[in-house]
């Protein structure tokens, strides 16, 4: 069975987590406060869940999901990821991240500075634009005529095609947005990020179907890069 590895285990990694557990995998969760501040989350998920280091999630992970503010990515530990899929979720927010001039400027993609630190790791770009109340509403079954899709961005096949197949486990279709480098698509405000997915975006309690041709529209929608 996969073990998912969560590097960050806030809103949207505890979400994951959730969804994981509930499809059948095991989880080592892990964030930079110490397994010791996991452990009403870790009793929640049950038994195939467990809290470890960072170093310990990275290790253990067959997928390993990336959930941690963008100014924190060098701290990723790099070793213990080589060769395997990891799955990003972040954003670049300056007013949190502070300024990088790579990413004001448009020169690359957060995901790619994530690919950068991790040189021999499988980066995919995957639940950064939908709300984690949204992502933890939504899944359908395969097949469901209100199943939502998520774009994915990366530049190695094999490992999009694994995130299919986890990201349709846990209940949602995916759309292919191209290598990292289009990932700016599914960046903050860009047509797919976040509305998509809200019925009404005064109100983020209520949450709407995505279906893929909605996705790749709004992916479209985007145009070229500023």
């Amino acid at each position: 069975m996969t073990t998912v590895g969560l590097i960050g285990s806030g809103h949207i990694g505890g979400t994951v987590a959730r969804l994981a557990v509930a499809a059948g995998y095991d989880v080592v969760l892990s964030n930079s406060r110490g397994p010791e501040t996991l452990r009403d989350l870790v009793a929640e998920l049950g038994s195939r869940a467990r809290a470890g280091t960072v170093q310990e999630a990275a290790e253990a992970g067959d997928l390993v999901v990336v959930s941690v503010p963008l100014k924190a990515y060098r701290d990723v530990p790099a070793q213990p990821l080589a060769g395997k899929v990891v799955l990003d979720t972040n954003n670049y927010y300056a007013q949190r991240d502070g300024q990088i001039a790579e990413l004001d400027s448009g020169a690359t993609t957060s995901s790619e500075l994530l690919q950068r630190h991790l040189p021999t790791a499988r980066v995919v770009k995957v639940f950064n634009n939908i709300n984690f109340r949204h992502l933890a509403t939504l899944p359908r079954p395969a097949g469901a005529a209100d199943r939502s899709a998520l774009p994915i961005a990366g530049d190695d096949a094999d490992a999009k095609a694994a995130t299919t197949a986890f990201l349709d486990r846990i209940g949602y279709d995916a759309v292919d947005a191209g290598p990292l480098a289009e990932g700016w698509r599914q960046q903050p405000d860009t047509p797919v990020y976040g509305v998509v997915y809200a019925a009404d975006p005064q109100n983020w309690d209520r949450e709407k179907p995505a279906d893929a041709a909605t996705v790749r529209a709004a992916l479209a929608a985007a145009g070229s890069p500023a």
